[in-house]
């Protein structure tokens, strides 16, 4: 996890070649200690990259050809980098979006405008700072809802997951989607918890993720979704964990660091 005393490093992803030179030169000039380990055409490319390389900040350019900038997002926050290390940093590069503009305002998700200006960039440069400072880091609060409001990564609404196919012993039931508990997932199977079944079904949680509905379930681990509405409280255990309690099941769930930022006191 990056720390104020060691090398921060960085990716920026566009496939405006010109522009992205700018705004490479535009860090250098801002930030001279920052480390670019790679530059990425598109939005793939930016996603293969960070896994190679698993930097600490990456600057995407929202309009790319293949995945765009909020696509590539969307799977970059759930990659899994071992020992619970949170995704890198997103800062979004825009030249005229002003939709998207006012929505990383009110989500906490940084921008910047093409062609980066130095003044603007380092207030970007000062709010990573403290982000990537020494106090836990996590997933900003609703970036994934505010991922879907920008209509990017996810299907559209009428195409929302409503049912759920999974095995039960010998047997296939269809489970609503709006009974479903939470979804746990291993390496091979995931579980599907409702009050009355438990069942299995093939489809990974990044999957699901794709057709679930983001203002009702929410991530809170690389392998746990819950649904919001049977959230009936969340608590410190005495190791520090966070962990979900459900209205009506025993089962408690943990809240890896990266998603802790979703549970704060409004």
């Amino acid at each position: 996890m990056a720390r104020h005393s060691e090398q921060v490093r960085a990716i920026v992803a566009d496939d405006e070649r010109l522009l992205r030179d700018q705004l490479v030169a535009c860090l250098r000039e801002v930030w001279p200690e920052l480390e670019l380990v790679a530059q990425a055409r598109n939005g793939q490319e930016a996603v293969d990259l960070v896994t190679q390389f698993k930097p600490d900040v990456v600057f995407l350019d929202i309009r790319m050809p293949g995945l765009t900038g909020i696509e590539a997002a969307a799977q970059i926050i759930q990659l899994d980098f071992g020992d619970d290390r949170p995704p890198p940093e997103i800062v979004f590069v825009t030249a005229f979006d002003q939709y998207a503009v006012e929505a990383f305002e009110r989500g906490a998700v940084d921008y910047v405008l093409k062609p980066a200006q130095p003044e603007r960039l380092r207030l970007t440069v000062a709010r990573l700072r403290q982000r990537l400072g020494p106090d836990t880091r996590a997933i900003p609060p609703h970036l994934q809802s505010l991922l879907f409001q920008l209509g990017k990564q996810r299907t559209s609404p009428e195409r929302t997951l409503r049912w759920i196919q999974a095995g039960v012993g010998s047997t296939i039931q269809m489970v609503p989607i709006d009974e479903v508990l939470f979804f746990i997932s291993d390496e091979k199977y995931t579980r599907v918890q409702s009050a009355r079944t438990t069942g299995l079904i093939r489809t990974s949680i990044r999957e699901l993720l794709e057709t679930l509905d983001p203002e009702r379930f929410w991530q809170i681990h690389r392998s746990t979704v819950v649904n919001v509405h049977a959230i009936a409280s969340v608590d410190r255990d005495d190791r520090g964990r966070q962990l979900v309690r459900l209205r009506d099941w025993p089962e408690t769930l943990e809240i890896s660091r990266t998603f802790s930022g979703l549970f704060k006191a409004m």
